[in-house]
């Protein structure tokens, strides 16, 4: 017995793809205005319209973590959400983690991992490094096995993660975020 699928009348396909948008977004505290298509991902418009070249495209498939940035605060994958999604959001790069406003040169977990030689070839340190201020802000993680745990989203190839998870130990608050 043969089945024949019925599929509803399509009126009229769109003519074209849709045109690009205006869009703002708000990254490491200042205002970017761009044209953008309406599914160019976080992580195309930081690299490809913002010139914002240190959040790094490993997988574009969330499974790697090099593209994690901050988004209010909160770790994502920028490969995984659109652009369009932030307008009202404030997103910080590796670019914006030391505020230099405050005379920082280096964020403190910047400074821990140099200290602590926590990268090898580096590419997915912007990623660790936002990851473990995510990390941090969370107040979920008090021990090394618990680092590990939260951090396993972002990937090594090198295999520096001891040295990772002991740079973010070193600047971990002695006291607990309740």
């Amino acid at each position: 017995m043969q089945t024949t699928l019925i599929l509803p009348a399509v009126d009229k396909a769109p003519e074209a793809l849709p045109s690009p948008q205006p869009v703002t977004l708000r990254i490491n505290r200042q205002e970017y205005r761009l044209e953008l298509a309406p599914w160019t991902t976080l992580l195309d418009a930081l690299r490809e319209y913002s010139s914002l070249t240190g959040t790094k495209k490993g997988c574009d498939h969330g499974q790697c973590g090099a593209c994690t940035v901050l988004v209010d605060g909160k770790r994502i994958n920028a490969c995984l959400t659109l652009a369009i999604m932030h307008e009202d959001h404030e997103i910080t790069t590796i670019e914006g983690l030391a505020d230099t406003q405050k005379g920082e040169d280096l964020h403190p977990l910047q400074q821990s991992f140099i200290d602590h030689d926590a990268f090898q070839c580096g590419y997915c340190t912007p990623g660790q490094l936002c990851s473990a201020v995510g990390l941090l802000s969370e107040g979920h993680a008090h021990t090394k096995e618990e680092v590990r745990e939260l951090m396993s989203g972002n990937l090594c190839r090198c295999g520096a993660y001891p040295n990772i998870v002991e740079a973010i130990m070193a600047v971990m608050p002695t006291e607990p975020n309740h």
